[in-house]
């Protein structure tokens, strides 16, 4: 027998990177990289990781707020079109608060001590130099640098493209002896001082290193074996190895009626939901529009882990003028998986990939929540994802597979 009163934790007491600014303490930059890329894009390869950076406390990365995503391995290549980097560019960033030392944890939460400041905060600190960009509005493109009016686009170009730092290629090297060093791939989080250090130098800190969960296992199958009508979902980008077939419940938030200005309130009906299906002892499918789990309400639907904690299957799409920027690296994603849940992400206008909401709405509609449906199928549905391929499909029956395709 498990009991909560027998559980241990270790405190870590660790040294902050980064520098004073006036009533502020944060590092010019920081964020997380992964040795394995769930989503590569062009000729990037899934073994040649990501990386999210950001300025500030990490908080804002690993917690799912706005970053720039980028490869260690092509620095240098824009992954979003020059409207997403205006559009999606990080305004504000995380500070701690040097001045009030009259915190209570208890009332005010794991936030009590730190500020989020707008990035012209960090502009008057002299710390933009070399992480930002401004957008030329006149011509239509980025220029690198802040010496022109203009808004500020925070792309890192001076770094990942010029290398005043020489981050991505850093990143590589610690990636690969990680790897070797663990025989698995590997999660990392790092800040970086840009003021130099006693040596002359900007100074690169390791904050943590572990395995990356989630990338193994040996279970596939073959899509030429499933009967396409019985599918209801299939997603050519997926995070989550094996089969699951014990789950007949399904909450959505219905892209009829989605309003991208009240995600808060869809992620407080979410909650009530999910407090039912835990008493119940309930797994289910979630789906909603954007990024699960971020901080920023116009990019996702920002729940926290312990509102959507009894979903076995979480699954990110875009609608027409709400694009899929799809999460990774955050701590979100910690708990995904550990816990071995499924991670699905659709592009609505996809050729290949969908959701045939029309076989949702045809199911038995237990609870409808103001913007959010919970429905159930008679018998479990069957949920396929294959690690190597990362392919994942839900069927509306049993599986039903032919010529041995599963394996």
């Amino acid at each position: 027998l498990h009991r909560t009163e027998d559980e241990k934790m270790a405190v870590i007491i660790q040294q902050l990177s980064g520098d004073r600014y006036g009533d502020y303490f944060y590092p010019a930059l920081s964020g997380v990289a992964q040795s394995y890329n769930f989503y590569p894009i062009s000729h990037m390869k899934p073994e040649e990781g990501i990386a999210h950076i950001a300025l500030g406390l990490g908080k804002t990365v690993v917690e799912g707020e706005t970053s720039l995503r980028f490869s260690p391995k092509y620095p240098t290549l824009e992954m979003s079109s020059l409207q997403s980097q205006i559009r999606d560019s990080q305004v504000e960033f995380m500070a701690l608060d040097m001045i009030n030392s009259d915190i209570d944890f208890c009332k005010d939460g794991s936030e009590a001590n730190l500020h989020r400041l707008p990035i012209s905060e960090a502009e008057s600190h002299d710390v933009l130099k070399h992480l930002a960009s401004t957008y030329d509005v006149e011509n239509e493109r980025i220029e690198p640098g802040i010496s022109a009016p203009g808004p500020r686009i925070l792309n890192f170009a001076n770094i990942l493209k010029y290398e005043y730092v020489p981050l991505a290629r850093a990143l590589t090297l610690i990636m690969d002896v990680g790897k070797e060093a663990l025989g698995s791939p590997v999660e990392l989080e790092y800040a970086v001082d840009l003021d130099k250090a006693e040596n002359g130098l900007p100074s690169f800190h390791i904050l943590q290193i572990k395995s990356m969960m989630g990338t193994g296992g040996e279970y596939t199958f073959d899509t030429g074996g499933i009967d396409p009508e019985e599918m209801i979902i299939y997603a050519e980008r997926s995070m989550g190895n094996g089969k699951v077939d014990n789950i007949t419940d399904l909450v959505y938030v219905d892209p009829k009626g989605f309003d991208k200005m009240r995600t808060r309130e869809m992620a407080a009906q979410i909650e009530q939901l999910n407090r039912k299906m835990v008493a119940e002892d309930r797994k289910y499918v979630l789906i909603g529009p954007g990024r699960w789990g971020t901080r920023d309400p116009f990019i996702g639907i920002p729940v926290n882990w312990s509102q959507i904690s009894n979903a076995k299957v979480i699954v990110e799409t875009s609608l027409d003028e709400f694009p899929l920027d799809a999460s990774l690296g955050s701590h979100f994603f910690h708990n995904v998986t550990s816990m071995n849940v499924g991670y699905f992400s659709i592009q609505h206008d996809s050729s290949t990939s969908f959701i045939r909401w029309d076989e949702l709405d045809g199911q038995e509609l237990i609870e409808e929540s103001g913007f959010v449906k919970h429905i159930r199928f008679k018998e479990p549905v069957c949920i396929m994802m294959d690690g190597k391929k990362r392919i994942s499909i839900i069927l509306k029956h049993a599986c039903k597979l032919r010529n041995g395709a599963e394996r």
